[in-house]
């Protein structure tokens, strides 16, 4: 078995951004694109799959070290996950790009404890055990993982396996906080500022 790999899921279009792009929104001075791909590289080896016409994404990325993937056109979620894996012989934490809470020790605690369990599903939750993100995959599912379709990414996946997986409460409520819409990034920097 592998080592653990981080696959960072950044192809999405930000559609409901109203022609901005989420994951190009300054954090701490940063674009939160970069800030995920440095956390997650902290942890471990790091893939980023960008979709196709994504240039901007990818100069964000430039002096990390990491790989960048390309999923096909048009591709969801599914897709990305199938490109994130594909080759890969170890476990993987899945992690969504849009989510500026998870910190870099989340992804080495999550890879910590799987390493200690590597038979089970371990998924990130929130403090009071509303299941989120990341999720870290053992190795013996990366054939599912590479079979993957449609929009729902792992959630079929996630639920026929419900009985391996074990969730992991983080503080706060970071396991869950993603910021699709400009209303979310102007709530959740009204909450960074007070």
């Amino acid at each position: 078995m592998g080592e653990a790999t981080l696959v960072v899921l950044a192809a999405g279009r930000s559609s409901r951004m109203r022609g901005r792009d989420k994951l190009l929104e300054e954090v701490d001075g940063q674009p939160l694109i970069r800030r995920m791909a440095r956390r997650a590289a902290q942890a471990g080896p790091t893939r980023v799959v960008l979709g196709p016409d994504q240039a901007d994404r990818r100069a964000a990325l430039e002096g990390l070290e990491l790989e960048v993937l390309d999923a096909p056109a048009g591709a969801g979620m599914a897709a990305s996950i199938v490109t994130g894996v594909a080759g890969l012989n170890g476990p993987v934490l899945v992690l969504l790009a849009d989510m500026p809470e998870i910190t870099a020790r989340d992804l080495h605690l999550m890879l910590s404890l799987h390493a200690q369990a590597p038979d089970i599903i371990l998924r990130a939750a929130s403090r009071a055990g509303a299941a989120g993100h990341p999720v870290v995959f053992p190795a013996d599912l990366l054939p599912d993982l590479s079979c993957l379709t449609g929009d729902r990414g792992a959630r079929d996946l996630l639920q026929r396996e419900a009985r391996r997986v074990h969730l992991l409460p983080l503080e706060d409520d970071r396991a869950l906080v993603d910021l699709d819409t400009p209303e979310d990034w102007d709530r959740w920097r009204a909450t960074q500022a007070g």
